[in-house]
């Protein structure tokens, strides 16, 4: 009687479940597209099977990859995008066209019975909190060809247990009808606009783009403004949209393009803003030419009749970028504000100065008159400004014998950026200029010169410039600019030293007397490191005095003194005439002979506090370096405070940067590369397999997340960063302290490799390991820090 009443139910609940499902199909049947089943059925799905969540996904227009249309339970618009393949549950179930019915998706074992390569992804459950379990999924097949169409994906049984076999029977039924639904949506789907491929590819939602659309029209503003500011949507993205929609070649925009003065010669800037065409370099293929539309402009054939013997090649970009090469190519924008100078596009200024005719080798008087001529000098401001305004560090003039062209670099962030060209009819004349602005020798072609322009006196900008001219091959020289840094030091805190290092600097410069070095090649920021320590220690009871050459950071409550050799202000007769102005604190910019550095351990000795910089590898070769000047050992031992050796490494874009879990092959080969740095110290020559689990224990600790995993990141490129991937530099450091072993060691004349155990034994992490450590951190990769350490 019992078996009877239950078979009874059973029948009962198979009609109820039935019913249910006969009415959500008729519901997808009545729906006209796949974003109105998402916002009309995906509820009465969920309800039918007794599901918490849901998710639809469609094989995306490449053939190789799933893209997620229906979401329940996450609050993102963003589909998900899976490739076809077995690393993921769904990309199971595409690949082999089979059901799952998964008890538990974290439980490995139950995935390794279906598949060895199986995996559940599980960062959606990372980011959002939730905690998916049960989960049911059903490969969406046309029913005609056996095409996988998609997967519908059904999770977490409310009831806690794995889903029946009644609920698989309605998915696949379910699938079944879904197979026709979009089937016939494909049919229908004809792309529109230029930016419908933004939701074919999964950058955006079909509910976020026609969000888009709507607050467009509401604004009165282009569709593609409304993606760029509000939607994050990135230039990349966008770009390959319109260069499908076309079928031409997208153009990214690159800051360090040459302007090509020939191609733009007869076109003014308003034509070509209104046109939306503009050439933008001469290649083998032909004249590229850049549009926002290829299909109108080719239409037209008004480039054809403007370059009637070329081949024409057409690349797409945003209107954005559009915009930006504009004003790159003919001035405007934030690049261009000039502050009161005449905004002479740079197209219109090379053009107005000529073409390439023949130059006569040696200064006359017409090179003087042309460098004084007001177009040139237009044109060197505009350098000057446009070069400070990109946060390049140095200008480089480089003539080329003969007709050809004179290129202008500039380096930012250490490095070098192709800038423009200028003809080589001006090319005495623009050097010329430069050594007028400099109060230079402008008929001495011969011999190097330096010289400093105060540009307030020519331009807007109250900047200085350290200028050094070259005389190079073919009879023309070369000239190099540095723009120094000016305002305020940057605080301590801000200047990217480790814990350690920071607390021990502050502590060694508090000290009454002694002798502090920072070493470093050119440009490394030494002078900035040591400014800042100024601030540290700039008191108002505190007398200090500086030397420097040129003085290019300036803070109150510092006397600064200017290097004038032709005046006899060398760094000697400074450093003497410093000791009898009673002071507190010596900073001297450069220790490059024996006099100086004797002056400052003299100094040192005497009761006074000396900083100095030095052009030194590292910390312990620098010890070397002043001995072998011929310093006595004891006399150096006692004054020594520190030695802080110096790099810049470029700084990965914080806007693109992309992170990844670390592999265990990627963190054992850094482990290596930072064992490295130890072989010479006591405790890795004792137990080197100890010492490398504690290291690995001590990076755990510091920069592993909760499981026990490292996240590192590679570059990627954006617009904020010219598609470089960096932006911005950060400092790597190596602080050896002088402790009572490290002079002991000094006064025996140590070699190098004792140097550096002693003081990788007290504590002192080599320029490479520092760097490492920021990569852990994430704030740069291993490729920038391979490329300033030299071990």
């Amino acid at each position: 009687m019992r078996s009877a009443v239950n078979n009874d139910e059973d029948i009962g609940a198979k009609l109820e479940f039935t019913k249910n499902l006969n009415h959500v199909i008729n519901k997808i049947h009545a729906t006209s597209n796949i974003d109105e089943i998402m916002l009309d059925v995906s509820r009465d799905i969920c309800a039918l099977f007794n599901a918490d969540r849901l998710t639809i996904y469609v094989v995306g227009d490449d053939g190789v990859s799933l893209i997620s249309k229906v979401k329940t339970g996450l609050n993102s618009f963003k589909d998900l995008k899976l490739p076809i393949a077995e690393q993921s549950v769904a990309g199971y179930v595409a690949v082999n066209k089979k059901l799952l019915n998964i008890e538990d998706v974290y439980d490995e074992q139950e995935l390794s019975r279906y598949s060895s390569h199986l995996r559940f992804l599980q960062e959606v459950d990372r980011r959002t909190g939730y905690r998916t379990k049960q989960m049911l999924v059903a490969p969406i097949l046309d029913a005609g060809s056996n095409e996988l169409v998609g997967v519908i994906q059904v999770i977490n049984n409310k009831a806690g247990v794995p889903f029946s076999a009644l609920v698989e029977d309605g998915v696949h039924e379910l699938a079944h009808t879904m197979a026709v639904a979009l089937r016939q949506r494909q049919e229908k789907a004809l792309v529109k606009t230029k930016y419908d491929y933004l939701v074919g590819d999964a950058v955006l939602s079909a509910a976020e783009f026609e969000l888009a659309t709507r607050t467009a029209r509401r604004k009165g503003v282009d569709i593609e403004e409304v993606l760029l500011d509000e939607f994050q949507v990135s230039a990349a993205p966008l770009g390959k949209a319109l260069s499908s929609f076309f079928g031409v070649v997208y153009e990214p925009y690159k800051a360090d393009r040459i302007k090509p003065p020939d191609l733009l010669r007869n076109l003014k800037r308003e034509y070509v803003e209104s046109s939306h065409w503009l050439p933008i370099e001469e290649t083998q293929e032909g004249v590229v030419i850049l549009t926002t539309d290829p299909e109108r402009i080719q239409t037209s054939r008004v480039v054809n009749n403007i370059f009637p013997r070329n081949r024409l090649v057409y690349k797409v970009c945003s209107q954005r970028e559009f915009k930006k090469t504009l004003d790159l190519f003919y001035g405007g924008g934030e690049s261009s504000a000039t502050g009161g100078m005449d905004e002479s596009s740079m197209d219109d200024l090379l053009s107005s100065m000529g073409g390439d005719e023949e130059e006569i080798s040696s200064l006359t008087q017409d090179d003087v008159n042309a460098a004084a001529d007001n177009e040139l000098v237009k044109l060197v401001n505009k350098i000057i400004v446009d070069a400070y305004r990109m946060g390049a560090s140095d200008i480089h003039v480089e003539p080329q014998p003969g007709k050809a062209k004179t290129q202008i670099r500039l380096r930012k962030d250490g490095s070098l950026l192709n800038y423009i060209e200028v003809p080589s009819t001006y090319r005495n004349a623009l050097v010329t200029r430069i050594k007028i602005m400099c109060d230079l020798d402008i008929s001495e072609k011969r011999k190097p010169q330096d010289g400093k322009i105060k540009f307030k006196k020519f331009g807007p900008l109250d900047i200085e410039l350290r200028v050094a001219t070259i005389p190079s091959q073919g009879g023309v020289e070369d000239v190099v600019m540095r723009i120094l840094a000016s305002g305020e030091p940057l605080p301590l805190e801000k200047m990217g030293f480790s814990e350690r290092n920071s607390e021990l600097i502050k502590n060694t410069v508090s000290k009454p007397y002694g002798l502090f070095f920072v070493c470093g090649p050119t440009g490394s920021g030494k002078t900035t490191t040591l400014h800042s320590i100024l601030k540290f220690i700039n008191k108002p009871e505190t007398k200090i005095w500086t030397a420097e050459d040129p003085v290019e950071i300036t803070q109150k409550g510092l006397r600064q003194v200017q290097i004038n050799k032709k005046a006899g202000l060398d760094f000697p007769t400074i450093m003497r005439a410093f000791l009898r102005a009673d002071p507190d604190v010596i900073m001297v910019g450069e220790m490059r002979d024996k006099e100086t550095v004797s002056i400052g351990i003299e100094a040192s000795l005497t009761g006074h506090l000396v900083f100095a910089t030095l052009h030194t590898n590292s910390a312990p070769e620098s010890i070397l370096r002043l001995l072998d000047m011929g310093m006595d050992p004891f006399n150096f031992a006692d004054a020594l405070l520190g030695i802080l050796a110096q790099r810049l490494a470029k700084r990965l874009c914080g806007d693109c940067k992309k992170p990844h879990l670390a592999s265990e092959d990627e963190i054992q080969a850094m482990l290596k590369e930072y064992s490295e740095e130890l072989k010479y110290t006591v405790s890795w020559k004792m137990d080197e397999a100890g010492a490398r689990a504690a290291l690995f224990e001590q990076w755990l600790k510091l920069f592993a997340n909760d499981k026990k995993q490292f996240t590192l990141y590679t570059p990627v490129g954006c617009e904020k960063c010219a598609g470089t991937g960096y932006r911005g530099r950060v400092g790597l450091h190596e602080l050896l302290i002088g402790s009572d072993s490290v002079k002991k060691a000094i006064q025996e004349r140590a070699r190098v490799a004792e140097l550096l155990a002693i003081a990788l034994d007290e504590g002192m992490h080599t320029l490479k390991q520092d760097g490492m450590e920021k990569v852990l951190q994430g704030i740069t990769d291993m490729h920038q820090i391979r490329a300033v350490c030299i071990k």
